[in-house]
């Protein structure tokens, strides 16, 4: 079953309450919904994670954290779910988001040469900081609403299998006891 597979590499629950950025949250983290894994948290916490994932800012677990408490969703699986943009994707998904935010304004697209200093920060926000930031937007609510729509239908489709499976054992059973 997928739920299985999924709390497979889910981070372990006393290894997260104990993280230090975490502690902010203090005795809200004890809250037993944040850590339960069911349909709703599910597919909440994948509309979370991947809209926090896209919202370009520092310390997105943070807000992932205070999003899956607010929302009382599985706060592992959102937490886990912004390392989506990660070092390795961050530069084509947010390259993806500026063109979608430029295309959308209508924009030109500027040749822009990245540089890791706040000035050059600082300046390009002028010229790539609408776009970038529309693009985050429109592409983390699709994802976010994708994940949510998504996690709930294979949800459905693996509890009606697992259901007429079930149902399949039950039939087989009565056979072979009649016989």
């Amino acid at each position: 079953m997928a739920k299985n597979l999924i709390k497979k590499y889910l981070p372990d629950t006393e290894k997260i309450k104990q993280h230090p950025s975490l502690k902010i949250f203090g005795a809200l983290l004890h809250d037993n919904n944040l850590w339960h894994f069911n349909r709703r948290s599910a597919r909440g916490a994948f509309a979370v994670g991947l809209f926090v994932a896209l919202i370009p800012m520092p310390f997105q677990m943070v807000l992932a954290a205070a999003l899956a408490i607010l929302f009382r969703v599985n706060l592992p699986l959102s937490a886990a779910l912004v390392w989506l943009t990660n070092p390795l994707t961050m530069g084509p998904i947010f390259f993806i988001c500026y063109q979608l935010g430029a295309l959308i304004l209508g924009h030109p697209g500027h040749h822009v040469e990245p540089q890791v200093s706040l000035s050059w920060l600082i300046d390009s926000l002028d010229t790539i900081g609408k776009p970038f930031l529309l693009g985050s937007l429109i592409i983390g609510c699709t994802l976010s609403a994708l994940g949510y729509t998504l996690v709930d239908y294979f949800w459905c489709l693996s509890a009606k299998k697992s259901w007429h499976n079930r149902i399949k054992k039950r039939q087989s059973e009565t056979e072979t006891d009649s016989l």
